[in-house]
């Protein structure tokens, strides 16, 4: 190795936190953006699913990175390549067509990101010595851990910082239903006064901050049916806020021509695992009708003319029986001075009094999605200069191969099939693909379930909550299983702590059945949850990691190892591109049941696989 006069602590920190930020970007912080901006689960899980498909095709790839320039070259060109692609993303938010524009930056940020991870890794090795490498690996593993600190909890943080900022002051509206009011009829509100407006601010009033209704809704209005009554109400509203251009109105065309998501076309094999799985919350036989209230909402003043204010109304707190059907509204210097109007469905099968609690925050959402990719480029911008001249330039890394492609690929093909004459083969693939069977679908769906409102099953949760609850205390609680499980294995042994991980790895799963049930609100108690199941996940993931590594043993170590990661992604990428589908078909709480139904494949894939009783002890 040649020599270099730079400390491995002015480029080791920074290099692995250019290696993690991309991965959580691409994984986690992309699933946040697009909840956030409106996509459906559906869409989001399957298409950010397709993202993993670079790290699980990275071994094919990753010998030609040995023959074609060196480590260090590859490391600094994907950060140029990662800076680009971050502000990509950032350009191509306010795009009509955002959605899939973003996901081809993506799907090139994944395949770069994958990339870096091969080129570091390989340099790590090649510009310190055997004494230095084992020096350093934790610093290294400790600034990866940053790197997802980072990304999944102060960048998302900071987001929700920046809607907060960009935001009227959010007004708060409550809904309160019981059996025993006396049923009234349904009219559309008007504002008597409108105080003179002295505020620098403009900010949202409502006609009544507190509704009361009956959860019981009258049989007839002036000799018409109810339901009949109710519909056109409905209709009327619809239109009156489509024609005021607070709602958008639907364009039938666009409609028609637009690509939906499996859940909304309703194959029929949707519709069969939504009529047979799903959380039917009225049966087909009952006919009784729920009641509706309508609230008015007024901003006080005219905003200006190149800036319209967005309403977003979320289902904060309370009862899910109370829902809102449109929750996005727009106000411009055109229509401000009109009313918007907000309709309440009140569930009939509500049989105490209740409540829900409603919030309108006007956020600039698109734009502190815009703010956090910037920021993600510039980060890479200046990551890309630093370690251009930083980085040490080792004799290994230019001299450390002579071989051709042809002798390239001909060692993988030898190494790729000897891989599959392993003792144990298919039963190890079974493993590397089932025993995160559960978490698979799981994490796809958190951050949805904790940013979907109360009356969609979710948990309401702000943008910045998410970050705090899911990128800090969750990644705490998965590191500090990981470290608990790598001292559990280490005086164990695998085999003996094979079994009390996969327990683990399970039975947290049935957090987010108590939290999609009971539906509690308070931090503490969704941080604890989130905290519970990321330990669990941690400590159980460790027996995984540890049989990769003892199935990977032998002469092609290393290229095998490689192998089982790709597995070990496949894994993940498969179950996780389906969830939002099964979500969104069968509901929060029944979801979270099938993915407790589906450790079963975990435990049964732990009763197939052989290991040496001394492998991970401590010697």
């Amino acid at each position: 190795m040649g020599k270099h006069i730079k400390s491995p602590w002015a480029w080791i920190p920074t290099l692995y936190l250019a290696q993690g930020l991309p991965y959580v970007a691409v994984m986690t912080i992309s699933v946040i953006m697009y909840k956030r901006l409106g996509i459906s689960n559906t869409d989001i899980a399957l298409y950010t699913g397709w993202l993993y498909l670079p790290w699980v095709i990275k071994p094919f790839w990753s010998p030609f990175i040995d023959i074609i320039k060196t480590k260090r070259w590859w490391t600094v060109a994907m950060q140029w390549i990662l800076a680009l692609a971050f502000a990509g993303v950032a350009f191509t938010i306010p795009a009509p067509f955002f959605f899939k524009l973003t996901l081809a930056v993506f799907w090139i940020m994944g395949f770069a990101s994958a990339t870096h991870d091969i080129a570091t890794d390989g340099f790590y090795m090649l510009a310190l010595d055997k004494h230095e490498q084992s020096l350093y690996v934790g610093i290294r593993s400790t600034f990866y851990r940053i790197a997802t600190v980072a990304g999944q909890g102060l960048l998302v943080i900071m987001a929700g910082l920046i809607e907060t900022g960009t935001s009227l002051a959010p007004a708060q509206l409550t809904v309160q239903a019981s059996p025993a009011a006396q049923p009234t009829v349904a009219k559309i509100p008007r504002f008597n006064d409108i105080p003179a407006d002295t505020a620098v601010e403009p900010y949202f009033i409502y006609t009544d901050p507190q509704v009361s209704v009956s959860s019981n809704a009258p049989d007839e209005v002036n000799g018409i049916p109810f339901k009949t009554y109710a519909a056109a109400l409905r209709d009327s509203i619809k239109r009156h806020n489509e024609i005021h251009g607070f709602t958008e109105a639907e364009n039938k065309e666009q409609a028609a021509t637009a690509r939906q998501s499996p859940a909304q076309n309703s194959s029929p094999f949707t519709t069969w695992v939504k009529n047979t799985f799903g959380e039917n919350r009225q049966p087909a036989t009952d006919d009784a009708a729920d009641n509706i209230a309508i609230v008015g909402v007024r901003l006080s003043k005219m905003p200006p003319a190149d800036k319209p204010v967005i309403l977003n109304v979320t289902h904060r707190s309370g009862d899910p029986g109370i829902t809102l059907q449109s929750t996005r509204f727009e106000f411009t210097s055109e229509n401000f001075d009109e009313t918007a109007y907000l309709l309440f469905e009140i569930d009939h099968k509500i049989k105490s009094e209740t409540r829900a609690t409603f919030i309108g925050a006007s956020g600039n959402i698109p734009f502190a999605w815009m703010a956090v990719f910037m920021l993600l480029s510039a980060f890479f911008l200046a990551a890309a200069i630093y370690h251009s001249r930083i980085l040490p330039r080792p004799i290994a890394d230019a001299h450390h191969s002579r071989q051709s492609a042809h002798e390239i690929i001909e060692e993988f093909a030898h190494t790729f099939t000897s891989f599959f004459k392993k003792k144990q083969i298919w039963v190890a693939i079974a493993f590397m693909l089932l025993y995160r069977l559960p978490e698979a679908q799981l994490v796809k769906m958190i951050n949805p379930f904790l940013l979907d409102p109360i009356d969609k099953g979710g948990m309401g949760l702000s943008t910045g909550e998410v970050g705090l609850v899911y990128g800090t205390v969750g990644i705490i609680g998965l590191t500090v299983g990981g470290i608990i499980g790598g001292i559990a294995a280490a005086r164990g042994g695998l085999k003996r702590c094979l079994w009390p991980m996969a327990w683990s790895m399970s039975l947290t799963c049935l957090t987010f059945v108590y939290l999609s049930y009971a539906q509690d609100s308070s931090l503490l108690t969704i941080n604890l949850c989130v905290f519970i199941e990321q330990f669990g996940y941690g400590f159980g993931f460790t027996a995984y990691m540890l049989y990769l590594i003892y199935f990977s043993e032998g002469r092609h170590k290393t290229a095998h190892y490689a192998i089982c990661t790709g597995f070990m992604a496949l894994g993940m990428m498969l179950p996780g591109m389906a969830a939002g589908w099964l979500q969104e078909a069968i509901g929060y709480r029944h979801f979270f049941i099938w993915t407790m139904i589906c450790c079963a494949a975990t435990i049964a894939v732990c009763a197939f696989i052989k290991i040496d009783p001394k492998f991970g002890l401590k010697q």
